[in-house]
């Protein structure tokens, strides 16, 4: 009897010991908001302040933005609290990763004016990379700061482009996964009927021709133009391209069917262009 009451006891301990370590096992799996916050923070720097950030990011629901932990937010409110920095204590080799479904080129244009306007004008093209279901993009920068995400989503939002996560794979590493589906360059639309005045760039002109049929460019005296004319669709596709090898003063221009964008530049050099081009939409779509 003694035996067999034994026995019982030892199944009933090695029951209550396997309870215990599965309850444990369910305890210690974060749940995704709890795992994002994690990744962005030292682990020493989690869990000195773990109490703190769970008073911070009460309620939790307010993280979430369609089942998804909005990255941007969740960083936001690490930074306004004082447990993010976003700066070195010297400039660094910084690589970004940026992640899309949309078009590669239409992509690369609208990441590339993005980053130039919050600040970004050298950066090197590690890799690029196609498949069925998205386009990466890495690039690699020096600087004293990491990419502001809350900077980037502002500027990214003027394209209608939105971050729906964000990675932080080291201190110096980041992937940045963008929404473009609605995605359009953010550049001056053209009317017809109103005049306008492109100013000296080092830059070529991006404009929205969507509104129009004709355009006339007339370029100052003080110019030699050696115009580059290209019109591309609504993704960026190239549709049509007008070189001209010799100093040009008036062109007028019929607008190719589909055409969404053109890019006004130069064959040689934007320096060519010292003065103004004067621009002339007439006939709207």
């Amino acid at each position: 009897m003694v035996k067999y009451l034994l026995s019982f006891l030892l199944v009933c301990n090695f029951l209550y010991a396997e309870e215990k370590n599965l309850l444990e096992e369910v305890i210690v799996i974060d749940d995704p908001l709890t795992t994002k916050i994690k990744s962005f923070l030292e682990e020493k720097k989690y869990t000195e302040n773990e109490a703190f950030i769970n008073v911070i990011f009460e309620p939790k629901t307010a993280f979430y933005e369609n089942d998804r932990v909005n990255s941007v937010k969740v960083i936001q409110t690490l930074k306004e609290n004082g447990l993010l920095k976003l700066f070195y204590n010297k400039p660094q080799a910084i690589r970004l990763n940026f992640k899309t479904s949309g078009s590669p080129l239409f992509f690369v244009k609208i990441m590339g004016d993005t980053l130039r306007n919050i600040g970004y004008y050298r950066y090197v093209t590690l890799a690029s990379d196609l498949d069925s279901s998205e386009f990466v993009w890495n690039i690699s920068l020096t600087s004293e700061y990491v990419t502001d995400p809350i900077i980037l989503e502002k500027e990214l939002q003027k394209s209608a482009c939105k971050i729906i996560d964000i990675e932080r794979i080291t201190p110096t590493e980041w992937t940045y996964v963008i929404d473009m589906g609605r995605g359009f360059l953010n550049v001056k639309k053209l009317y017809a009927e109103q005049n306008i005045s492109l100013k000296r760039s080092q830059y070529a002109h991006w404009l929205d021709i969507s509104k129009i049929k004709n355009l006339h460019i007339s370029s100052s005296k003080r110019n030699s133009w050696y115009p580059y004319i290209a019109y591309y669709d609504a993704s960026l596709h190239l549709l049509k391209v007008l070189k001209k090898d010799k100093i040009t003063y008036e062109v007028s221009l019929r607008i190719p069917p589909n055409t969404k964008y053109i890019k006004l530049s130069d064959i040689y050099n934007m320096k060519n262009i010292r003065d103004e081009l004067r621009l002339i939409p007439t006939h709207s779509k």
